[in-house]
C-alpha cells in the first residue's frame, strides 16, 4: 500500500462549488444549499475529498457574493444557517470536508461598518476602518491605482473625501492597520470553526495591506500586471503578520482545519511565503493555470518552479486549471481533447488539485451570453469591453431530458444554458467509458494510490513524461504522434490510442515497470 500523507490536505482533490450555479433546490433559478445537499452523493462518487463553497453570506450580490454585508449568516438566496448546518452534517457523513470562502480585503458597501462610515464626518473613528483619503486638488483621485474591474480604485463621497475599492465601488477596502478589523475577523474565523467548517479559502489574500502613503503604481492596465510585477496595494509584507495570527487560531481546533490563500505574487518564492509553516496551509498556483500549453517546455518549467518554491517552505503545491474567475480550460486550451489531456497531467502531479464544478463534465466557456443576461461588474464597469466571468458561471447541466437540464425543478436558471450542453449533462455521461465524467472518476480513484515525488524522464520534443511511485504519466502536447514507452500497461488515457502510439493532445497514465529517470 502507498504511504499515506501526514495531513489530508497535502494531496487532496478539492472541488470548487460556485453555489449559485451548482444546483437549485427551491425552484427560484438560483443554486442554493438545499440543491447542494441533494447532490452531495454525486460529489462523493466523483471521488473528491473536500468542497470549497463560494460566498454564501448576506450580500447585495453586486459581485456574486464577494461583497459581504454580514459575515455570520447565510444569504436568503442560498438558505439559512440551519440549511448550512444540515448540509455540513451530510457532507461530513459522506466523508467530504467543507471549506468556506472568506472575503477579508473588503466588505460590501451595505455592511454596517461602511454605512456608519458614510454617516460619520471626515476624520471620525468610524471611517478609520476603511481607507478614506482627504479631498484632493482638482478633484482627482488620490493616486493612479486602478480597480480590478476597470476605472479608478477611488470613489468620492459627497463631503469630498475619497474611499478605496480595489474592486467595485460597492466593495470598499478595509484598513487592516485598524485593531477593530483584525479582532472582527478573528471572531468570524471562530464563528465558522465552531460550526464545524474544515477551513477557509481566503479571497484576495495578498491585498489586505497597502503600502504606506498610497504611492503611485506607475503603470496602467494594473490587472494585467498581477503576478508579474510588484504593486503597492498587493503582496505587501504586512499580510504575513495577519496570517501568523490566524494560523494559531486554526491550530487550536481539532481535525486539521486549514486556510488556502488566493494570492498573486510576482515570483513563486514570494507566493510560497504565504504557506510558511506558521502561516496558511496552501496557496493557489496561478503560474500553472497561466502556463502556455502551446509551449510544453514552459509547462514543465512552471511545474518545476512551483514544486521547488513550495518545497522550500515545506508546503504542498496546488494545481488548478479552471475556476470561477477565468475561461474554462477546454476553451482556453483550444479543445476538449487538450483540456482532458491537461487535466490528466495535472491530477498526476504531487500536491493538491482543485477542480472547478463542471470540469468533470468537460464544459466549455459560454462565449455568446446575451448582453442583457450578463451580471458581472467587469462587464458594466468597462462598458462591455471586458465580457466578464459569467461565461464560466453558467448553471450546471444535470439531466438532459429535464427543464434547465435538471438544474432547477422549475426550469429556471439565473444565466441561460446553451442547448449544446444537453449532450454534456451528468446523466448522459454517467456510465459512458469514453466520457469526461468517467475519466475524472477513474483518475480520482487511481490518484489515491499514488504517492512520492515527481521524477522526469527523457522524452521527445513536446512530450512531458514523469513517474511517481510506479505510476508514469506521459502527455503528448506536440503536433505529432509519439510511441509509448516500451512495455507500457496503460491504466488510463484521456483519448483514443492507436496501438502503441500516443496521439497529439493525449495524456496516459501507465502502470510503470522499471524505468530510468533523467
Amino acid at each position: 500500500m502507498p504511504e499515506t500523507p501526514d495531513k489530508w490536505w497535502q494531496s487532496a482533490v478539492i472541488y470548487e462549488v460556485y453555489v449559485r450555479s451548482f444546483a437549485d433546490g427551491d425552484g427560484d433559478g438560483n443554486g442554493d444549499l438545499a440543491g447542494l445537499r441533494g447532490r452531495l452523493p454525486y460529489l462523493r462518487d466523483l471521488g473528491v475529498d473536500a468542497l470549497w463553497l463560494t460566498p454564501i453570506f448576506p450580500s447585495p450580490m453586486v459581485d456574486g457574493g464577494y461583497d459581504v454585508a454580514d459575515y455570520r449568516d447565510i444569504d436568503p438566496l442560498f438558505g439559512t444557517l440551519a440549511d448550512f448546518d444540515a448540509m455540513l452534517a451530510d457532507a461530513h457523513a459522506l466523508g467530504l470536508r467543507v471549506i468556506v470562502d472568506l472575503v477579508p480585503n473588503h466588505t460590501s458597501s451595505a455592511h454596517a461598518w461602511f454605512r456608519q462610515a458614510l454617516q460619520a464626518l471626515p476624520g471620525q473613528p468610524a471611517r478609520a476602518r476603511y481607507h478614506f483619503h482627504p479631498p484632493t486638488a482638482h478633484d482627482l483621485p488620490p493616486n493612479d491605482w486602478e480597480s480590478m474591474f476597470g476605472g479608478a480604485a477611488w470613489t468620492r463621497v459627497p463631503d469630498g473625501e475619497w474611499y478605496l475599492h480595489l474592486f467595485d465601488p460597492a466593495q470598499p477596502d478595509l484598513n487592516w492597520e485598524h485593531p477593530d478589523v483584525r479582532a472582527e475577523f478573528e471572531s468570524v474565523l471562530r464563528f465558522w470553526l465552531d460550526r464545524g467548517v474544515d477551513g477557509f479559502r481566503v479571497d484576495v489574500a495578498h491585498g489586505m495591506v497597502k503600502a504606506p502613503g498610497y504611492p503611485h503604481a506607475g503603470a496602467a492596465d494594473q490587472i494585467g500586471l498581477l503576478g508579474r510585477r510588484p504593486l503597492p496595494f498587493f503582496d505587501q509584507d504586512g499580510v504575513h503578520e495577519i496570517y501568523r495570527a490566524w494560523r494559531k487560531i486554526l491550530d487550536s481546533y481539532p481535525g486539521e482545519r486549514i486556510a488556502v490563500a488566493e494570492a498573486w505574487a510576482s515570483t513563486p518564492q514570494r507566493l510560497a511565503r504565504y504557506t510558511a509553516p506558521d502561516e496558511l496551509h496552501q496557496a493557489f498556483n496561478f503560474e500553472f493555470l497561466q502556463a502556455d500549453w502551446a509551449d510544453p517546455a514552459a509547462v514543465r518549467a512552471s511545474i518545476d518552479s512551483c514544486i521547488h518554491a513550495a518545497e522550500a517552505v515545506g508546503a504542498p503545491t496546488t494545481w488548478v486549471l479552471s475556476n470561477h474567475d477565468v475561461h474554462r480550460h477546454p476553451t482556453r486550451l483550444g479543445s476538449l481533447a487538450r483540456g482532458n489531456a491537461a487535466a490528466l497531467l495535472m491530477l498526476a502531479l504531487p500536491g493538491s488539485a482543485y477542480v472547478y464544478q463542471g470540469d468533470e463534465l468537460g464544459l466549455p466557456e459560454v462565449l455568446d451570453l446575451p448582453d442583457d443576461a450578463r451580471q458581472d461588474p467587469r462587464w458594466s464597469r468597462t462598458g462591455g469591453a471586458d465580457p466578464g466571468r459569467d461565461g464560466c458561471r453558467v448553471p450546471l447541466p444535470w439531466t438532459a431530458g429535464e427543464p434547465a437540464l435538471g438544474f432547477s425543478p422549475s426550469g429556471a436558471a439565473w444565466l441561460p444554458q446553451p442547448p449544446s450542453w444537453k449532450g454534456l449533462a451528468a446523466d448522459v455521461q454517467a456510465g459512458d467509458p469514453a466520457s469526461t465524467l468517467e475519466l475524472y472518476r477513474a483518475a480520482l480513484a487511481l490518484r489515491r494510490t499514488v504517492t512520492g515525488p515527481l521524477r522526469w524522464h527523457e522524452s521527445a520534443p513536446g512530450v512531458l513524461d514523469f513517474s511517481r511511485d510506479g505510476l508514469r504519466c506521459v502527455a503528448n502536447l506536440s503536433d505529432a504522434p509519439v510511441p509509448l514507452p516500451g512495455g507500457s500497461q496503460v491504466a488510463l488515457s484521456s483519448g483514443n490510442l492507436a496501438g502503441t502510439i500516443l496521439p497529439p493532445d493525449t495524456t496516459v497514465w501507465i502502470i510503470a515497470r522499471t524505468v530510468r529517470s533523467s
